[in-house]
């Protein structure tokens, strides 16, 4: 990738970034209010996938 496309990358993502900030900034507030907040059963299952790719990928090097 080029010098030039990757500014351009490097822009969408600032942009992206200001986009999707009201929203998250609301979603932590929101998550820090909960009265019984559950991450065990969100942060379970995205272990578990993120275990999966890192298997698929060192399938895919042998």
């Amino acid at each position: 990738m080029g010098s030039f496309e990757q500014i351009l990358v490097g822009i969408l993502a600032i942009i992206v970034l200001f986009l999707f900030w009201p929203g998250a900034k609301a979603a932590m507030k929101k998550s820090r209010e909960a009265e019984n907040p559950d991450w065990a059963g969100a942060l379970i299952p995205v272990g578990i996938v993120v275990l999966f790719v890192i298997f698929l990928v060192m399938l895919a090097r042998n």
